[in-house]
């Protein structure tokens, strides 16, 4: 196997490794993955959404190969703290219901529920185990006990700490420069920690402070870290090696790099994780879309300006997810106009779906070397644009294979519904409409079958009458 990942079999870019290596399943015909899921305080923006519209192309594409999926995302709705990386500031949930006056449960199933009906308009079906972090407090106590029984934690004012001088591999998944990391920001300076890097596993409730999310533990009253719940749960329904762990490329340097340390010392396997994949961010305005930075956007935002829920699928297809992505309204208008036109084009072919033609084969294959290609979505969509180019294919050929294609797009091509005002006030049909009109009075009647052609081809009709050409999709 090569590394642009030609050949035979599906090829993924592992960060464990820094290489594309063909995925191989720990458990023949099945694949165990695991991505990192939101913290439910508040409303999920877009940035927040590209980490599972990746991870459901993954799973179509390890569903292709006809491997049986078990796919688990968590719901951190306890643990994560304002700080985001460290082991400080103020928890994220028992914030956010504090200035709602609210029960921070209530908080945490409304935004839940948020999320899935994104998931839901953006195609993504649930996960196979949904898991929450405070259903798993004692799964996440007893792999404490067992890291304080190999003897790699220790106790401070402020909590139960992992020490990672104990873990020599630490800097191995991120290639950390320790050295570098601890004269800069990205670690806590809380008082009596052994190591910059060293991480809370439990957190003690601050005395006089009042928290609606506590357990009792054997080292005191408190409530679980942030990165405990991943390892506990993940293990609980995938087993104490599995296949894939999934997650934005700025959980790499700390959140994963902390489950890897606790993970493989409790558990005694290397590697814990076989294949760790990571997505770049959304850039908006030049920055990372971020709450913090109040630079963000959600799909009911996108909604109200009259952008379709599976344009911003396709706005993410146009882009690799190792890549980053430059998020602005012309780019989101352009991909909300290219998916109408493309649901129209695709609707407007007429059946039956065909098998026989060589055309067929020729793109099935492209499609899956695409595909297999550590999942190049950009190749993908502009083969399934292609296709419907190319009159060299029937219509039933073209059915064929878009089918098929949007088993893997999840676009929903063929049976999405446009909203009824589509075939009102279109600016580019209405101009294309007065081009051919003038072209046929210049007696241009070559260029005005072209236009007709390729309005046809989106599914655009025109009627010519003695008032002019009126316009209407099929």
């Amino acid at each position: 196997m090569s590394e642009s990942g030609t050949g035979e079999g599906l090829v993924l870019y592992n960060t464990r490794t820094g290489r594309k290596e063909p995925f191989v399943p720990l458990q023949p015909g099945k694949a165990g993955v695991y991505s990192c899921g939101p913290t439910v305080y508040s409303h999920q923006h877009l940035g927040n959404m590209r980490p599972y519209l990746f991870a459901d192309l993954l799973r179509r594409a390890l569903l292709a190969e006809g491997l049986q999926v078990k796919h688990v995302i968590n719901i951190t709705d306890v643990g994560h703290l304002t700080h985001d990386d460290e082991d400080a500031g103020e928890d994220k949930m028992e914030k956010a219901a504090r200035e709602a006056g609210r029960r921070a449960e209530d908080v945490a199933a409304e935004y839940t529920a948020q999320w899935r009906t994104d998931l839901e308009l953006l195609g993504v079906p649930p996960p196979d185990e949904l898991c929450k972090a405070t259903d798993h407090i004692d799964e996440q106590i007893e792999m404490i006990r067992v890291l304080e029984a190999k003897g790699v934690t220790y106790v401070i004012e402020d909590g139960v700490y992992f020490d990672v001088s104990r873990f020599p591999r630490y800097a191995d998944l991120a290639r950390l420069d320790l050295a570098q990391q601890a004269g800069g920001a990205r670690v806590a300076q809380v008082a009596g920690k052994r190591n910059p890097q060293d991480f809370a596993l439990w957190k003690f409730a601050s005395e006089g402070v009042d928290r609606q999310q506590e357990w009792d533990s054997p080292w005191g009253r408190g409530f679980p870290g942030w990165h405990i719940e991943c390892s506990a749960m993940s293990t609980k329904y995938l087993g104490e090696r599995f296949d894939i762990h999934t997650g934005g490329v700025e959980h790499l340097p700390v959140h994963h790099t902390n489950e890897v340390a606790q993970s493989e010392t409790a558990l005694d396997v290397h590697p814990w994780v076989n294949f760790w994949m990571h997505e770049d961010w959304i850039l908006f305005e030049g920055g990372k879309m971020s709450k913090s930075l109040g630079n963000v956007l959600s799909l009911d935002d996108l909604v109200a300006q009259g952008i379709l829920p599976r344009a911003y699928r396709y706005f993410f297809l146009q882009a690799h997810y190792r890549k980053q992505q430059h998020f602005n309204g012309e780019a989101i208008g352009a991909a909300d106009t290219g998916y109408r036109r493309m649901v129209q084009a695709a609707q407007a072919l007429e059946g039956p779906a065909t098998e026989a033609s060589e055309g067929v084969a020729v793109f099935r294959e492209q499609f899956r070397a695409a595909v297999r290609d550590d999942l190049n979505a950009p190749r993908a969509l502009a083969l399934a644009q292609q296709v419907l180019r190319d009159a060299s294919l029937s219509d039933g050929d073209k059915l064929t294979l878009l089918t098929e294609f949007d088993g893997w797009l999840g676009l929903d091509l063929l049976t999405a519904k446009l909203p009824r005002d589509d075939d009102q006030g279109d600016p580019r049909i209405d101009a294309l409409v007065a081009e051919r009109d003038a072209a046929r009075a210049g007696r241009d009647f070559a260029r005005a079958d072209e236009i007709r052609d390729e309005l046809a081809a989106e599914g655009v009709v025109l009627e010519d009458g003695p008032e002019g050409t009126r316009w209407h999709r099929k």
